[in-house]
């Protein structure tokens, strides 16, 4: 049997694609703007044409497209990226920081939609919907007892700003059936996930991502804890893969003093745009720890460098991923879109922290965490590999480092203990037995405090050991996993209990690096007296 192949035609339409990319990107050319009849144009409008009217055999001609243009664009730099209609609807929903729902999170459970959170400024929790209420039907469609996927719950739930949705619910704790009416709005999605204070003089702030909406979400974050009495804050930028490059330098000025430089990029032609700290920071004066690991990137390093290289806070953690590109993302008409390095940026001494890549290697390079585990730095810091050719000072005659990343100025190993297997681990069972409980056992946790469980909960480990016989395993077993196990398990069922700063406050039991805030700050302390 002959097998078809299309590779001739994907190759074609995707030379055809490049002449187009091309001439869109110069785009200060106007004589070859896309906007305008020119042979690259018609060549391709008739490489379609032959494709759609004269191949053999039929063809999606939007997906063959798609591929084209995603194959040029993996041909560009690691960052480049092609999006789908589709798949830049989800990035732009996150990047925005809203969408236009009902404002809550469900799984299917049992053939059931189960609402498993409500979130805060949408419009489910105006009208009283509660975690673990079962929505049965939605205007005239059944959503109980059916199959039916998740995306298309979604399709069903979500609508334009200001049209009416009916619902009816199946109210799990009161064992009774409710209808709502709910006006769909702009539901916020958080990028600060978690902000709560420490210790009486230390905060606490987690942001996931830099959205349109973080710096509002943050500055109210900084203001309250202000309020309750911080004098030092610890910054989470663990896995935060970055963002607008604008809402990072905004969270840089609150920390650094007026025209203190927080970035520069420069693009192909040479030309600098430098971005300056103003007079509107509000915590200048405060003492500031940031997080970082492996995973911190873009956004995440500028602020990072932005305060390393100001002499401001410390910089607590492992290197960060070393992303020194600048994106600009432009819609290609269709829905679809681009995003296209068009800059790099550096930090205030001048440092590109872009680590090396190969054009040809992106799978590689997406992969260094691997590489960065076999060499031995994510458990030592002499095993950081630092160019000596790329070495700059702060003004105050710190040594830093270009070339792959923000260098931290207190190094703490990967805890290596929670390498644990999937048998003992597996996130998507783990996360199910933790709604479930929650959700069988909702009205007797109804008023418990989150301080009194995270101190008392499961002393006897029953629920521990029930999870473990879910998950068919024979006790005992090694005690140091066991607790990491313990832990997840009991920050899980915390996070559907009662929100993300319950799950913070109990994963950070045995967090190493803020224990390694806490015992810097009792060095500063002593030595300060």
């Amino acid at each position: 049997m002959k097998t078809k192949s299309y590779l001739p035609i994907y190759l074609g339409v995707a030379i055809a694609i490049g002449i187009l990319i091309g001439s869109f990107f110069n785009f200060k050319n106007s004589t070859s703007s896309i906007f305008k009849s020119n042979s690259e144009e018609a060549k391709i409008k008739r490489l379609i044409d032959y494709i759609q009217h004269d191949y053999v055999d039929d063809v999606n001609t939007e997906d063959l497209l798609d591929g084209a243009i995603d194959q040029i664009i993996n041909k560009l730099d690691p960052h480049s990226h092609y999006f789908s209609k589709q798949d830049f609807e989800r990035d732009n929903e996150q990047m925005q920081g809203n969408f236009h729902g009902i404002g809550i999170q469900f799984i299917i459970h049992n053939d059931s939609v189960v609402i498993t959170k409500i979130l805060d400024g949408g419009p489910s929790k105006k009208v009283g919907l509660q975690a673990g209420d079962r929505i049965l039907k939605a205007d005239s469609d059944s959503l109980s007892g059916v199959k039916i996927t998740s995306d298309a719950v979604m399709k069903i739930l979500k609508g334009d700003t200001e049209t009416k949705v009916n619902l009816t619910v199946y109210r799990h704790i009161e064992d009774e059936i409710l209808d709502f009416e709910i006006i769909r709005g702009e539901v916020p999605i958080s990028s600060v996930s978690a902000s709560y204070m420490l210790s009486d003089e230390i905060g606490f702030i987690k942001v996931d991502r830099f959205a349109r909406t973080t710096y509002n979400e943050f500055k109210n974050a900084l203001d309250d804890l202000i309020n309750k009495g911080m004098e030092k804050l610890v910054l989470d930028l663990r896995d935060n893969p970055g963002g607008f490059m604008d809402i990072a330098n905004k969270i840089a000025d609150e920390f650094l003093e007026d025209d203190k430089l927080i970035v520069f990029t420069k693009n192909k032609k040479g030309e600098i745009d430098k971005d300056f700290a103003t007079d509107k920071g509000d915590f200048e004066k405060g003492q500031v720890y940031i997080l970082i690991n492996e995973n911190s990137a873009s956004a995440s390093e500028i602020v990072a460098g932005a305060l390393q290289d100001n002499d401001k806070g410390t910089i607590i953690g492992r290197r960060s991923f070393g992303k020194g590109l600048v994106q600009q993302t432009m819609g290609l008409g269709d829905g679809s879109a681009i995003r296209l390095t068009t800059a790099r940026y550096y930090t205030p001494t001048g440092r590109s922290i872009q680590k090396p890549y190969d054009l040809n290697h992106n799978k590689e390079y997406r992969e260094s965490f691997n590489k960065r585990f076999e060499n031995g730095e994510l458990v030592s810091k002499d095993s950081i590999k630092v160019n000596d050719s790329l070495k700059y000072t702060t003004p105050k005659g710190r040594i830093v480092y270009g070339g792959g990343g923000i260098v931290p100025d207190v190094f703490v190993a990967i805890d290596t203990t929670q390498f644990i297997e999937n048998k003992y681990v597996n996130s998507n069972l783990l996360n199910r037995f933790s709604f479930e409980y929650v959700d069988t056992n909702r009205k007797a946790l109804k008023n418990i405090a989150l301080q009194d469980f995270i101190s008392s909960f499961d002393q006897d480990e029953e629920i521990l050991n029930e999870y473990f016989s879910r998950m068919e395993i024979t006790l005992p077993i090694p005690n140091t996993k066991k607790q990491i196990v313990k832990r997840y398990l009991k920050a899980s069922i915390a996070q559907n209990l009662f929100d993300d700063n319950g799950f913070y406050k109990t994963i950070q039991s045995n967090d190493k690096m803020i224990e390694k805030v806490f015992f810097l700050d009792s060095i500063n302390d002593e030595y300060s007296n």
